[in-house]
């Protein structure tokens, strides 16, 4: 009798990532909103846009009615500016209060240099032919190569942590006390440490996933001593609560931790020209 094929875990028969999401799994529900923000995108920038990217939940068809956001990538022929951040923002609220069906719109800005640049081949362009959707433009993934579930990819993509928690502290003391003010920042972090501590452990488990409590079961088969933190920061991924405490204990506790074991795991990522971060 044949042995059962081992699990896919979201790589090809020749184990490269497979890309996450397409058109077809778009929720019907969400389709006007995918078709209104498309099409915004086109007139906010016009000739200066080269391709415009779906990701997220929305293309993975995993979103949830009036819970989920919509995100967005628009790579640009040249370097964005503050008022293209500005216009993109101002894009996004629109739409957002446009459509009941979505909570949020988030579009990430970057120029086609730098998606393609050698510096951010395991970063950035991992994720533009890995983590996204083809919107608007030719595909970028189609100059970029595959890519494996490796420590290289693992430090290229989440190896800077130690370098961005001293800015989590300033936004965690900057932001407002109401509840309202922290779920935000709560949902990212806990998003952030939870895909961190999945790729700390990428390679060992040679696979690829979204979904953070799979991501966080995974962590966890490696450091049960820390595994219960990362479940808590995956359902606070998913349904964030507005506590300070929670984010303390991110900064104070879990991700000094995070980053030192990745840093000695993986190594830190490597530095990206003024600009980039």
């Amino acid at each position: 009798m044949a042995e059962p094929a081992a699990p896919a875990r979201g790589l090809d028969p020749l184990g490269f990532i497979e890309r996450e999401g397409s058109h077809a799994r778009v929720p019907r529900v969400f389709r006007p909103v995918v078709a209104a923000a498309r099409d915004r995108l086109l007139e906010v920038f016009g000739a200066r846009l080269d391709s415009a990217y779906l990701y997220g939940s929305v293309p993975r068809g995993t979103a949830r009615v009036g819970r989920s956001d919509l995100d967005l990538v628009a790579v640009l022929r040249e370097e964005p500016t503050d008022a293209d951040r500005d216009t993109a923002r101002a894009l996004g609220e629109a739409v957002d209060q446009e459509f009941p069906e979505i909570d949020g719109v988030g579009t990430l800005l970057f120029s086609r240099a730098r998606v393609l640049s050698e510096q951010e081949r395991y970063d950035i362009g991992w994720f533009v032919a890995c983590q996204c959707t083809p919107l608007l433009g030719a595909d970028l993934a189609e100059f970029l190569p595959r890519y494996r579930p490796d420590s290289l990819l693992a430090r290229e993509t989440n190896g800077d942590l130690a370098r961005l928690l001293p800015r989590w502290r300033e936004r965690i003391a900057a932001a407002g006390g109401t509840e309202e003010a922290l779920r935000p920042l709560v949902r990212f972090m806990s998003r952030h440490l939870v895909r961190t501590g999945f790729t700390l452990v990428m390679p060992r488990w040679h696979g690829w996933t979204s979904d953070l409590r799979e991501m966080a079961e995974v962590f966890a088969g490696y450091y049960p001593e820390r595994g219960e933190q990362l479940r808590r920061a995956a359902e606070t991924g998913y349904e964030p609560v507005g506590d300070r405490a929670v984010l303390r204990s991110y900064v104070d506790d879990l991700g000094p931790w995070l980053a030192d074991e990745y840093a000695r795991v993986h190594g830190v990522k490597s530095p990206r020209p003024p600009g980039w971060d």
